[in-house]
C-alpha cells in the first residue's frame, strides 16, 4: 500500500499544482496576444475560446505567446485551429514562442504545419 499510496499522492499533487491556465491579453490596433501560462486542456481550453470569440470578428492578426505554456491537450490544439480557421479570410494567426514540451506535441500532431510559427 506504501508505493500505491505514495504514487497517487505524488500524481495528485503534480494534478492540482499543474491544472492552471493564466491569460493574459494585449492589443495594439486590429493585432491581438494572448499570451499563456500553464496548461491548455479540455479544463482550460474553454476560457481561452471564449476569449478569442469576443475579439475574432475585429481581428485582424492572432497572436498566440506560448512561452509560458507547458502542456497542451487536443483540446488546446482545437481553440488554435478553430482560431486558425476563424482567421483564413480575414488576416493572420501567429503562434511564438512554443515551450519545447509542446513543440513536441505540434511535431507529432502535425500541426506545426499547419500555424505560422515564430
Amino acid at each position: 500500500m506504501g508505493l500505491f499510496g505514495k504514487k497517487k499522492n505524488n500524481t495528485a499533487s503534480n494534478s492540482v499544482n499543474n491544472a492552471f491556465l493564466k491569460i493574459k491579453t494585449s492589443k495594439d490596433g486590429a493585432e491581438y496576444t494572448f499570451m499563456l501560462e500553464g496548461r491548455l486542456d479540455t479544463n482550460t481550453s474553454p476560457e481561452l475560446k471564449s476569449k478569442v470569440d469576443e475579439v475574432v470578428d475585429d481581428a485582424k492578426k492572432l497572436v498566440f505567446d506560448l512561452e509560458k505554456l507547458d502542456y497542451i491537450s487536443s483540446a488546446g490544439l482545437r481553440v488554435l485551429l478553430g482560431s486558425a480557421q476563424a482567421m483564413e479570410d480575414k488576416g493572420e494567426m501567429v503562434v511564438r514562442n512554443i515551450t519545447q514540451p509542446v513543440r513536441d506535441i505540434f511535431d507529432l500532431t502535425g500541426f506545426n504545419l499547419l500555424f505560422n510559427i515564430e
